[in-house]
């Protein structure tokens, strides 16, 4: 049985369609990237996971237990950090996390290990007698993220949380995001492309309430359409004219020359045929010594554009 659960949920808003039949599953110890335009309603969904919203279709469960059914005890098993982080300024760090933990109903030893826990994998000892108002927005975060898992919840639901920061502090937080989903099942929402890739295992991707690709982050890659490229670096003679001959080559630009007659180039071809073997042997045939052959990847964004473009699948 999944953890989390949604089944053909909708949310709607003065009759806009917020969120359209959506349904997936989320394991136990995954940590999965949701990503979608703006509007798309990655926000909403995250909302409705958290009861901030009911949904106005479908069903939502947590262990096979509707949210309806579960509420509070629903609750104390799902932390959420929101993508405004709300904190209170004026309070110090402990003060604050103090506040969450009489709203989570913590109390004695479990109460004080929770809070050293939270404090420790956070990150912020250092600053845990300061004034909130006065740290910096990668440290906000780290406070955000220590009352998100102070409850030590099976669920993290993250919404944008890196948003904002300099890419320092990106990566400190994506560590820190990587560390706790060890323990725990992640849903995390950002628009940082990248950190999708290095953080997470798999992806859910969204467009107008619908949810348009689910599945392993590679195997997604691999389904982006269009062209491809082909590092070549070889010496000879004719070696850029030759592979513009080849079938299916749409263009070749040469990166560097030397004076040995090596040359560095990239070969832009349909993504129809594997152009490698016939490139290999023509290497072999005119007598080029070749240095490197190698098809790069498809892109998280050239998949991205494709599936949201218009909002269509």
């Amino acid at each position: 049985m999944p953890l989390l659960s949604l089944d053909r949920v909708s949310k709607r808003f003065d009759g806009v369609t917020a969120v359209d039949q959506v349904s997936f599953a989320v394991d136990r110890g995954q940590v999965v990237g949701f990503l979608g335009p703006n509007g798309a309603g990655k926000t909403t969904t995250m909302r409705l996971i958290t009861q901030f919203y009911e949904p106005d279709e479908g069903a939502i469960t947590l262990d096979g237990v509707a949210l309806a059914v579960a509420a509070r005890e629903a609750k104390r098993r799902i932390g959420y950090l929101a993508e405004n982080n709300p904190l209170y300024g004026e309070m110090l760090v402990a003060d604050y996390l103090a506040f969450i933990a009489d709203l989570r109903e913590l109390a004695g030893a479990s109460r004080a290990r929770s809070l050293d826990e939270a404090v420790t994998a956070t990150g912020i000892e250092g600053v845990f007698y300061r004034p909130i108002g006065e740290l910096s927005k990668g440290y906000r975060q780290r406070v955000g993220l220590a009352q998100a898992i102070l409850h030590r919840p099976d669920l993290l639901v993250l919404d944008e949380p890196t948003e904002g920061l300099d890419p320092n502090q990106r990566v400190e937080i994506r560590q820190l995001i990587g560390t706790l989903g060890r323990d725990r099942t992640v849903l995390l929402s950002t628009h940082v492309l990248s950190e999708v890739q290095q953080s997470c295992s798999r992806l859910l991707i969204i467009s107008r309430g619908k949810i348009v690709a689910d599945g392993p982050v590679d195997r997604l890659i691999e389904r982006a359409s269009g062209a491809v490229e082909i590092a070549v670096e070889a010496a000879g003679d004719g070696i850029a004219q030759a592979l513009r001959g080849l079938p299916g080559a749409r263009n070749v630009a040469v990166a560097r020359t030397g004076g040995d007659g090596r040359v560095a180039l990239t070969l832009t071809a349909d993504r129809s045929a594997d152009l490698r073997p016939e490139i290999f042997a023509l290497a072999k045939a005119r007598g080029w010594t070749l240095y490197e052959l190698h098809q790069e990847t498809g892109s998280l964004e050239e998949l991205f554009r494709q599936l949201t473009a218009g909002g269509d699948a």
